[in-house]
């Protein structure tokens, strides 16, 4: 793999100085929240600086970390809301049934009709779960529950994703009351 822009994963959002000492807030993106500073060098998307991480704690929903020549709170400062990246081919092989959300971004996505529904833009979490943010062809973006039973089928080598939507799922009006439920 080359290390182009396509091929760098977000790992981290360094946010506010903590303290007077030069630390900062870091927002870790990833299932365990010290992981971005297993893989040495952190860059930012474009290469141009790069961060290694001195020591690193948890606090809550952040993780507290010092980096390497950042020694007062105004250099600390400066930092706020710079990105952190790692090159892809550093991550290892995801387990079966799992994906690194940089690989969904730009996959089609077809109805279990084998129609056309777009392309993932995003995978967000608003706090209920994963979603698939799927750009269409002409319209806002929707987003489908990342899930087994809406998403049967993801393809990295078709580079394509298998949905299967309830047939009322872009109606925007109020569900129909079924057999037996009141009505309002």
């Amino acid at each position: 793999m080359t290390s182009s822009d396509d091929q760098k994963v977000l790992m981290a959002r360094i946010g506010a100085a903590h303290g007077i000492r030069g630390e900062v807030r870091v927002k870790p993106f990833g299932d365990d929240p010290l992981s971005f500073a297993d893989y040495g060098s952190l860059t930012t998307k474009d290469g141009k600086r790069s961060f290694e991480v001195e020591k690193a704690r948890v606090q809550k929903t952040v993780v507290i970390t010092r980096f390497k020549g950042i020694a007062d709170r105004n250099q600390a400062e400066e930092l706020n809301g710079v990105e952190l990246y790692i090159n892809r081919d550093q991550l290892p092989d995801p387990e079966e049934d799992e994906f690194y959300y940089s690989d969904l971004t730009g996959l089609a996505v077809h109805g279990s009709d084998g129609e056309t529904l777009g392309k993932i833009v995003a995978v967000q979490d608003f706090g209920a779960g994963d979603l698939l943010e799927v750009r269409p062809k002409r319209g806002r973006t929707f987003y489908i529950p990342f899930t087994k039973e809406f998403v049967p089928e993801i393809s990295l080598a078709d580079g394509l994703v298998r949905v299967d939507l309830p047939e009322d799922y872009f109606s925007e009006g109020d569900p129909e009351p079924s057999e037996g439920a009141p009505e309002k």
